[in-house]
Order: structure tokens, then sequence, then C-alpha cells
């Protein structure tokens, strides 16, 4: 895989880039425009993100057009523009260099001492962002690059004064395989991107590949709750720290877990006989308890006291869209939104808002993409029959065209009881008429089914 250096561009050099709205796109160019590098971009709508950027100093282009390429250096793009965009053919004729997100992502790597790395099919944005809070908690002053919005850094990112840099390292089109972390965190490894990788052995090569990539002076840092990871243990010769929640095998484990009234857990870490922290986090689940783990075991190598460690993980409160508390509707029924669109992620979801005591838990999921919902259909309804009561939602197609081969209703069929509908506004009565107060409804997906949740409890 070929490799983009950030020293072929001169200072001061043009950089255009192709969708510079989006939630990984817009960190990027942030990170340009902090090392004096010019930056314009496009989008199809304008958003809170291409008006941050404006303002601190992008130029910005609503639409996309052959006519906003205007003698850049070079083209940046992600994953999801196709070959047909004029921006990108226009660039391609005019002999611009193109490059991919995460190729220019590893570029920029180059320019810090202590790139961590957060991979896994699961807890990407969760582990990232707790584990900047602690590099915050311990004043590193550290860039961060999150794929979620966290409310302690305003947004998705952030641009600090040091050598450390936490980011989000995603599998898709084997994008992490451009980036040369000085720690990596693996979370987990599962079946996903089924339009790309072929099956989990492709995965689980890939993950291996990345961990390959790791620095030699760093290391890498590995969940062994599942077997699936246990290729990077055995195969990829660099160091590896495991952790897990289940498995006591681990060089970090958490011990003596209890739960708050609200559901939130508190429990000890070791470094097999050594006590490193104890925590009492704000978010709930056992997930989270393995990420917080993680991230201490993170820390505890590269050196960060236990009680910045303590500070940053308890000051973690979850980021958007990640089991999100919106608020309670007119009846008195709690909203949460959550990104969950993989099974495994529903149904810890589910098993979480169970162990918070509220009556029924409703989810109104919409499943992403059809190649997705086609390969994880079975799962999808094994995942949310979980649920006490479960509405399905149209497909949400992304970058896809219907293609027939699968539709919500196959998913609804799945499920006894399950309610599908094709209008979010008639989910909306149907929810305010039936849910009754206590119960919990989670509007799911990674589409656009938060606009209902938010719908549902305003004024």
């Amino acid at each position: 895989m070929t490799n983009f250096s950030i020293s072929s561009l001169k200072k001061g050099a043009h950089i255009h880039m192709i969708g510079i709205g989006g939630i990984s796109m817009s960190g990027v160019a942030e990170m340009l425009l902090s090392f004096g590098y010019k930056v314009s971009g496009s989008d199809v709508r304008e958003t809170n993100l291409t008006n941050r950027l404006k303002e601190n100093g992008a130029e910005i282009y609503i639409g996309q057009s052959a006519d906003n390429i205007k003698d850049p250096d070079a083209v940046c793009y992600t994953a999801a523009i196709s070959d047909s965009n004029p921006e990108l053919q226009k660039a391609r004729t005019l002999g611009v260099p193109v490059v991919e997100r995460a190729e220019l992502l590893g570029g920029l790597l180059e320019l810090y001492k202590y790139p961590v790395a957060v991979a896994g099919t699961h807890g990407k944005t969760t582990t990232s962002s707790m584990l900047s809070l602690v590099m915050l908690a311990a004043d590193k002053d550290p860039t961060i690059l999150i794929g979620g919005e966290l409310s302690q850094i305003g947004g998705n990112y952030r641009i600090g004064g040091s050598e450390y840099l936490p980011f989000e390292a995603c599998e898709y089109v084997d994008s992490f395989l451009h980036f040369k972390p000085y720690v990596s965190i693996i979370t987990n490894i599962e079946e996903d991107h089924l339009d790309y990788f072929k099956d989990l052995n492709h995965i689980i090569s890939s993950f291996v590949k990345f961990a390959s990539l790791t620095s030699d002076k760093g290391c890498n840092i590995v969940c062994i709750d599942e077997n699936t990871t246990q290729s990077i243990v055995h195969n990829v010769k660099k160091r590896t720290i495991t952790y897990a929640l289940d498995n006591k095998n681990a060089d970090y484990v958490p011990a003596d877990i209890t739960l708050s009234e609200n559901g939130y857990p508190g429990f000890d870490v070791y470094n097999h006989d050594r006590f490193v922290v104890h925590l009492d986090l704000n978010v709930a689940g056992d997930h989270n308890i393995c990420n917080a783990v993680g991230v201490t075991a993170a820390c505890d190598f590269l050196g960060i006291e236990p009680e910045y460690i303590k500070q940053g993980l308890e000051a973690f409160t979850g980021t958007k869209r990640r089991f999100d508390r919106l608020g309670k509707t007119a009846g008195g029924v709690e909203v949460v939104d959550d990104y969950a669109h993989h099974p495994t992620e529903i149904r810890a979801t589910i098993e979480t808002a169970k162990k918070m005591g509220f009556g029924k838990v409703w989810v109104v999921f919409q499943p992403h993409t059809y190649t997705r919902t086609a390969a994880f259909l079975n799962d999808f309804a094994s995942a949310l029959s979980t649920a006490d009561r479960v509405m399905i939602a149209d497909i949400y197609p992304a970058r896809e065209k219907y293609d027939g081969t699968v539709h919500a209703c196959d998913l609804a069929a799945l499920i006894p009881g399950s309610v599908y509908m094709n209008d979010l506004g008639a989910m909306k009565r149907y929810i305010l008429e039936n849910a009754a107060p206590g119960d919990l409804v989670i509007t799911m997906g990674a589409g656009n089914i938060y606009t209902l949740g938010y719908s549902l409890v305003q004024k």
C-alpha cells in the first residue's frame, strides 16, 4: 500500500478536500490549517462542521462542481467519493496529485511522536474519547481526532500543541494500513464491511497487517476476550499488552465490579497482581468497563499517572449518538439515541438499557446499507429480539442503490411482534400513543434515525 509523505508538499501549499464536512475529513482539514496549509473544500450541505472550518480559515463550497477546483497543489477525497465526482475528475484531468483521506492522515502522523490509534470493529469512538480525556487530564495537550462529538472538546477534533495524537483507525477499505502508530489499541475483530472484505479471515488478516505497522518502540494493546484477536497476539512480532473483561489470562483486567443505583459500574483495574486504579464510570455497560480497562493499559504504558487515568475516565459521560440521552417525551418516556448498526453493538446497547431500571425497552432501528442488512439479516433479528418492543424503519442506503435483494420488511418479518413503518412521522405518532411513562425508546442506527429521537422530546 502506497504512503503519502507530508514533506512532499511545500509549506503553505493549497489542499482541496472533497467531502470536507465529514466527521473524519473535518478533523484532518483542521490539522492542515494548524500547520499553515491553505485549505479549501466542498460538501453537499452546510453543517456546523463546515461553518467551524470556515471560521478557522478554510474556503468552503456548498455543492460539488468542477469549478471548485482552483489550482490546488493536491486534492484529498474520502472513500465515500465516487470516481464520477466532478471535482475528482477535474483534478485527475489536470494532473493534480490526488490523495485519499487516510493516506493524507498517515502523512500527517509523521509530525507527531506519539500517535495512538484506536482500531476495532466496535468501540473506536468511545475508547478514543476516553483516551483523549485522560490525556487532557494529564495536561498532555493532545491533538484529537475522533469519529463522534465529545462535549469536552466541543466537537470531533481538537488541535493541541504537543506530540500526542489519539485518533480512530478505521479498517474499511484497509484505510488503517496507511498509519504507523506509536501505540495501537485493538478493541475487537468481527465480521463487518462485507461490501469490501471477503470474509472474517480477510478482516483478521488486515488487522494483523495493521498491528505490524505499530512502532517498534511502542506496543499493541489488544483485547483478548474473543478468539479473533489471537492472531495478533501470536503472529505480530511487536510488543503486545493484552486486556479483557472476562479473560483472566490478560495482562490488564477489572476486578470487584459493582453497580451504582443508576447502573454505572465501579471496579478496580489490575495488571496481574499490581493494583493500577479504581474507577467509578459515568457510563453504563460491560463494554464500557472493557473499553476503560484498555485505555488504562495504554495510558499505563505511556507513563500517565493513575490519578489522571481516574480523572479522565470518570469525566467521560459519553459522546453524541452513543447511548445519547436526549430527554423525555411529554408523557414521561425516556428517549436515547444510539449509533449501533452492527448486531453485536445492538445487543450490547439493549443489554445495557435493560439493567437501568426502565419499564419496557423500545428499539426503533434503521438498518444501514443494503449489503450490511443482507449480510447480517438473521443476526440483526436475533439481537433486536432481545428488546421488549421493536420498530423497523426503511433501510438507510448511504452510498448504495437499491437492487431488490433485501427490504426492511424482511427484517421485521423475522422479529415476532415487531412493527415496520416507512414514515418517521407515523413512527413518532405510534410511539407517543403506545409507549408508557417510564419506558425507554432507543432510536438506533447510523443514518438519520436520530431526527426521530429529537422530534420525540421537542417541547
